[in-house]
């Protein structure tokens, strides 16, 4: 790799637009002749447009050619100095995604015992190596990779691969960064390396989950791996893990059903669990240190080693999840996957902003990263291998894990083609598959009319939204502590009471609703999020006898189950204030 001193910086933003910055302590900033270099090119730019800015003077400037992404290419000026073009806001543009859009299936890594094909999308690199070692091996390979057609570099290595380690050393603007495979299957500890492994060896049997010819036939229970077994009454051997929330007929001392045997005599036809896709927030390692709810996604289709018995073993966690799934589906219930696509733990280290950097996040009209989310990043679903990287990764789950739904965290975030083409890719698969999402109207750069929010339920055909309707009406404001609701004695929310009830399509004279049928509305008055329902009416009526709150309690949830549409449920929710008599199923509740 050739090394270049920058006198100045310049961007390919569009794929014939470069940028040129040149800084007032550099000549004043002038120059009136650039040109671009590289591999049998010697050109000169024409300067479109002078922008001052307040420290350096921005020269847009046109290329008689386009710059070749995955090549070095120089820009000099008329002063001798110079600078090599690094990959800039081209990468946000509609023509960089029809360029490099990559329709295969074989991303990451396919194993044979007799070969290993290696793929990684990553257009704007101009070298990649594949880092390649066994457990503990001091001295790894690294192994050049080709670049073929769509920005895609891709190597087959002879021999029996499994087990072996691997990441990925990307070079892009001459700087080399190491990332983990946004493709991987499995992981080492922590997810520091992704392993190859034999996906025959990582089969567990799981029995099929019955199926339901409506939604509105579903009935969620929302609970946390951990949670379900953690608490000292809980009767789980294996607390906090996989194999402990798959442990049957566990009894609290009382002699009370617990974990799964409890959660099914309840009725409940789905137990959806919070994100269990690969996280941050807990080493793997000291697993019952650290406490997290899972909304720190870091690598998507790789289940986390914070609930598996042996977190070193790549195999382990994989097929304890399996087994986990499988119990639940003995049961008679499905599993609803909580699924956190809408951003990751910390943009800077993700897989994806290391091997196509600020490819995959959206940005503001001044080029910062957009935070509608509120962690500090939002994906942009909208460019076509973002898109498919999410089409992809359901379809994994639902393919190789046999989950019964998805739970998309903050869907409003989200761009109405990309949740219409995750209900058709699942669809291809089985009409049964439940998809629900929060639509919340969030604050990201992507136009009304796309969002795959609330609003625009209309255009989301088959997809299940959080009704906060419902959930304020019954209860009261959820930001309003001591705002109430129907259920709690509030007869202004009568009439919201009578339209969320019948499924918030709009009855009488409200012509139109929030929703075109009750399979649209998931019900609820309570989840992991915000105050419970018993906190709620504990801080907003203190003196309240707790006989009346405990029936107050009572018809809010009874509501959410006789009301048209999916019902949902928080675990410990039917415990309303009883938590000491009941010894506990779930420890959700009792943090």
């Amino acid at each position: 790799m050739i090394a270049i001193e920058r006198d100045f910086n310049a961007y390919l933003d569009q794929v014939d637009v470069i940028t040129v910055l040149l800084p007032y302590s550099y000549f004043q900033g002038t120059s009136n002749v650039f040109r671009l270099k590289g591999e049998g090119v010697d050109l000169p730019l024409a300067i479109q447009e002078k922008v001052l800015l307040e420290d350096a003077i921005k020269y847009i400037c046109l290329s008689s050619i386009r710059p070749e992404l995955g090549k070095i290419y120089v820009i000099w000026d008329e002063h001798g100095g110079q600078t090599d073009l690094q990959i800039g806001a081209v990468i946000r543009t509609e023509e960089f995604d029809s360029l490099f859009f990559y329709g295969g299936d074989d991303l990451g890594v396919s194993y044979k015992p007799e070969k290993t094909l290696f793929k990684l999308w990553a257009p704007t690199a101009t070298k990649i190596r594949l880092r390649l070692f066994k457990e503990d091996d001091q001295n790894p390979e690294l192994i050049d990779m080709n670049r073929i057609d769509k920005g895609v570099w891709s190597i087959e290595l002879a021999g029996n691969l499994e087990l072996y380690r691997y990441s990925f050393l990307v070079c892009i603007n001459l700087e080399w960064r190491e990332a983990v495979d946004p493709y991987a299957t499995a992981l080492t500890v922590n997810g520091e390396y992704g392993v190859v492994i034999d996906p025959a060896k990582a089969k567990v049997p799981i029995i099929d989950a019955p199926k339901l010819k409506r939604p509105v036939d579903a009935i969620i229970y929302e609970a946390h791996i951990r949670d379900l077994t953690m608490h000292p009454n809980s009767g789980a051997v294996r607390k906090g893990t996989y194999l402990g929330a798959a442990e049957m007929e566990t009894k609290s001392p009382m002699g009370l059903e617990t974990g799964l045997s409890y959660i099914k005599n309840l009725g409940i036809t789905h137990l959806e669990l919070l994100p269990f896709h690969d996280f941050e927030g807990v080493d793997e390692l000291k697993p019952a240190r650290d406490y997290n709810w899972g909304y720190n996604p870091v690598h998507y289709n790789v289940p986390d080693g914070s609930y598996a018995s042996d977190s070193g073993d790549p195999y382990n966690r994989i097929m304890e999840l399996k087994q986990l799934i499988s119990a639940i589906h003995s049961q008679g219930m499905g599993v609803i996957m909580d699924v956190v696509y809408n951003h990751v733990y910390i943009r800077e280290d993700s897989p994806f902003e290391k091997v196509v950097p600020g490819y995959f996040f959206r940005h503001d009209v001044h080029g910062l990263p957009s935070n509608g989310t509120g962690v500090g990043n939002d994906i942009a679903s909208e460019r076509m291998m973002a898109r498919k990287f999410i089409v992809d990764s359901v379809i994994f789950w639902l393919n190789e894990y046999q989950v019964d739904g998805f739970r998309f965290d903050l869907m409003g975030i989200f761009d109405i083609e990309t949740m219409t083409a995750v209900r058709k890719a699942v669809n291809s698969i089985s009409t049964d598959i439940l998809i629900i999402g929060e639509g919340w109207d969030l604050n990201t750069p992507l136009p009304s009319d796309r969002k795959a929010n609330i609003l625009n339920q209309g255009k989301l055909t088959g997809i299940g939204q959080f009704n906060d309707w419902f959930r304020d009406s019954i209860k009261g404001s959820t930001f309003n502590i001591y705002d109430k609701g129907y259920a709690l004695g509030n007869d202004r929310y009568l009439e919201a009471a009578k339209q969320v009830m019948a499924g918030s399509i709009g009855i009488g004279k409200r012509k139109q609703g929030l929703f075109l049928q009750p399979g649209q509305s998931v019900n609820y008055i309570e989840s992991h999020d915000n105050h419970t329902l018993w906190d709620k009416l504990k801080i907003s009526d203190p003196d309240q006898n707790e006989a009346i709150l405990k029936k107050q309690h009572r018809l809010a949830t009874s509501m959410v189950l006789l009301a048209q549409g999916i019902p949902f449920l928080h675990s410990g929710q039917e415990f309303s204030g009883r938590k000491k008599e009941l010894a506990t199923a779930t420890d959700l509740q009792m943090k």
